[in-house]
């Protein structure tokens, strides 16, 4: 086959269309050739992953206690129902339920709560209308309702029927369907209708956890029935409950 040779003085003429169709080509698919992409940026590196946040670490002591508080809390005791009075003579608190793990205490969920109409007292005295401040165990509970599954002794009895009207004209029926006792003068490992009184009868007692009724107590501590349903399905015996109660101000000494 016979090859045309082009005139001499197209040859240059040639060569530089070719070079320009070389280059438009070479544009339109991204400037590659033989030694990698040409004209375009290189590609960022990628962003180094946020590291996770750090779990925060669990207290070794129950938050808002003071060292005598502490102190009153008996050895081997990994579950605590913190009350926290929001004034020494305010009838609203704050429940909290912690659990000791083996890295500290866990906090359970904030519930709002009523206590005593006149707030609270270290000397607590029947008829002040103020709660006791202390650190008391919990060993026994019961109700009007049937057992919702409680691990302390459930007694569960008529004799939690109550009525009337409280403080704020509220009724009061259903208050008593759940109670846990609170050990406050009282004899440990009896129903909460027991009314053994070893400190004397004028020092009160009849103290517990109760359904709250919308209005201040006459010296116990009341939540609302589905968290009293709870808190019976979670104090354990063998975890040694306790309830640490009183004022912000007083549980901090």
């Amino acid at each position: 086959m016979s090859v045309r040779r082009l005139p001499l003085a197209a040859r240059p003429l040639c060569a530089s269309l070719l070079a320009l169709v070389c280059a438009g080509s070479l544009a339109g698919c991204g400037g590659q050739s033989a030694g990698g992409v040409r004209g375009a940026p290189a590609s960022p590196s990628a962003a180094p992953p946020a590291p996770a946040a750090a779990t925060p670490a669990l207290p070794s002591e129950l938050p808002g206690l003071g060292p005598r508080t502490l102190a009153k809390i008996p050895t081997g005791t990994r579950q605590a129902v913190v009350v926290t009075g929001e004034g020494k003579d305010s009838p609203k608190s704050t429940v909290v339920v912690y659990e000791r793990m083996s890295e500290g205490w866990r906090a359970g969920a904030s519930w709002p709560a009523h206590n005593a109409l006149r707030g609270w007292s270290d000397h607590h005295r029947m008829g002040d209308l103020r709660s006791p401040i202390g650190v008391f165990t919990l060993t026994d509970a019961g109700g009007k309702l049937a057992d919702p599954g409680a691990k302390l002794p459930y007694d569960r009895s008529n004799g939690f029927t109550v009525g009337g009207t409280g403080f704020a004209n509220e009724p009061l029926a259903g208050s008593f369907d759940y109670v846990v006792a609170i050990n406050y003068n009282r004899e440990a490992g009896t129903s909460p209708l027991d009314w053994t009184r070893p400190m004397g009868a004028d020092r009160g007692g009849g103290i517990w956890l109760h359904v709250d009724h919308g209005g201040p107590t006459h010296g116990c501590v009341s939540v609302a029935q589905d968290r009293m349903a709870e808190l019976l399905r979670t104090l354990d015996p063998a975890r040694k409950p306790v309830v640490v109660m009183g004022d912000a101000a007083s549980l901090k000494r």
